[in-house]
């Protein structure tokens, strides 16, 4: 189906200064580290900012990673509300054919609520422990797997426990978790298509994976805003809301000292903030909702810094946020939305191919010299309508062409999968290219040189599902 458009309106109607989100624009623009790809402000139920950093683009899913877990714990207090699941049975009540194999009593007392909250009482990330003891049935491996203390009395960021939570969700109602979801969320909420990757098992995975678009982020966040009430009608259980954003277990000492807003606590598949709650995702994907303020900041990005990236908020957004109407500011209001209209990232540097080494160019192949990632060899074609680089994987010798423009900018393609490509040559000898798979934060840097036909390959942020490059996109058929 096709998703219904957040009502929009001026800042200014909703008391939000435009010139306090330029203001933000231009930080987060110029920040080291951070690329922005899209934005979404809701103020009192209205959107009043949105843009997507070109080659983004608003329709276009994006890879949420960890913010996936606040969607499954909404599948999971959804099912609760049916009287299908409860957070205060054990897991290992869900999952009666491991009952011999599980002896362990903290692994037998751990409970729903405390895989919600990320309590299990392991002291630290399990994830690759677990899938070394059970690639088959990861639930088995977390089960088989002793916690270090007694659940419900240490946090630790465990993929696993998600995992589990998903698990169960989806065998006590017999769907996936978009299956579940569609006609109580998604449908519901306006939200259009969404897709999740699943695991071995056949199950959506639950703690990452879902790839939506960013208008489904800031839906989810008006939903929480609003106590689970949407257009007039309950969608979420009384009380939900209030339980999934306050702090069940404490997280302080989790993350770095600078890193303040990982040290508030932990609700059920949400972080506390220093302001509000969030869902959030690796690299910068968020899902912020601020009551205080009455307001929802869903974001998409690429970047590790991404308490840099709240930083920012809490200094530009947040006084932006003022508690009435701001009369005359329609000039600041008309700035906002043109500089909205024409958000985009720059471009890789390059020139067209030089016309006395073309045919050189034409006949060569490249390979790895030091580290080209997930290439193993790379060539160049050319025809009437210019070039195009052929890359081999790595693993399985899968091949990935992508075509480079004739003018500086971004050449986008949707086969064989959703691709940005920009740069050139940067001398007669040497072409750099930049790839941005448009469904996921990352993007492949490459270089070729024509001297001794060697390949260098690098992500800028690399892909925690695995660096396949032809895997990096939504997992269409995994709904």
């Amino acid at each position: 189906m096709n998703a219904t458009v957040l009502s929009p309106s001026d800042p200014a109607a909703q008391g939000v200064d435009a010139s306090g989100v330029l203001a933000f624009l231009d930080a987060l623009e110029a920040a080291p580290g951070i690329e922005p790809h899209s934005l979404m402000i809701v103020r009192h139920g209205r959107l009043v900012a949105s843009g997507w950093w070109a080659p983004y683009t608003p329709d276009r899913p994006q890879l949420l990673y960890s913010l996936s877990k606040s969607f499954t714990g909404t599948a999971a207090a959804l099912a609760e509300a049916e009287g299908l699941l409860d957070f205060d049975a054990p897991v290992i009540s869900y999952f009666p054919e491991f009952e011999a194999d599980i002896t362990d009593p903290r692994s037998r007392a751990m409970l729903v609520r405390h895989v919600a909250s990320m309590a299990s009482g392991h002291e630290r990330e399990t994830v690759d422990e677990v899938f070394a003891l059970d690639r088959e049935e990861p639930v088995r491996g977390f089960l088989l797997l002793p916690p270090d203390r007694d659940p419900g009395t240490v946090f630790a960021y465990n993929q696993p426990a998600t995992y589990s939570l998903a698990a169960i969700v989806q065998r006590v109602t017999g769907r996936s978790l978009t299956e579940y979801l569609r006609p109580r969320l998604l449908d519901p909420l306006g939200i259009g298509e969404v897709f999740w990757r699943r695991g071995r098992t056949g199950r959506q995975l639950g703690f990452s994976g879902l790839h939506a678009t960013t208008d489904a982020v800031a839906r989810l966040g008006q939903l929480y805003l609003s106590d689970g009430v949407w257009e007039g009608k309950r969608l979420l259980p009384q009380g939900w809301v209030a339980r999934a954003s306050r702090p069940h277990i404490p997280t302080a000492g989790f993350m770095e000292a600078d890193w303040e807003d990982w040290h508030e606590g932990y609700g059920h598949q949400f972080w506390v903030s220093r302001h509000g709650y969030r869902g959030d995702g690796a690299y910068g994907q968020f899902c912020l909702v601020l009551p205080e303020q009455d307001a929802v900041i869903a974001a998409t990005s690429a970047t590790e810094r991404m308490q840099e990236y709240l930083n920012l908020v809490w200094e530009h957004l947040l006084p932006a946020f003022g508690p009435g109407p701001l009369p005359g500011r329609e000039a600041a209001d008309a700035a906002l939305r043109e500089r909205l209209a024409r958000l985009a990232l720059p471009p890789a540097p390059g020139k067209p191919a030089p016309p006395e080494r073309a045919e050189e160019w034409a006949a060569a192949e490249f390979t790895p010299s030091g580290g080209a990632g997930p290439v193993r060899t790379a060539g160049l074609a050319r025809d009437t309508d210019g070039w195009t680089l052929t890359l081999t994987e790595e693993r399985g010798g899968r091949r990935l062409d992508l075509r480079l423009g004739g003018t500086p900018g971004w050449t986008v393609a949707e086969e064989p999968l959703p691709t940005a490509v920009s740069g050139g040559w940067t001398d007669s000898g040497t072409l750099a290219v930049e790839a941005a798979f448009l469904e996921t934060p990352h993007r492949l840097a490459l270089t070729c040189s024509l001297a001794d036909r060697s390949l260098t390959a690098h992500w800028t942020t690399r892909p925690l599902h695995g660096d396949r490059l032809t895997d990096q996109r939504a997992p269409r058929g995994s709904v």
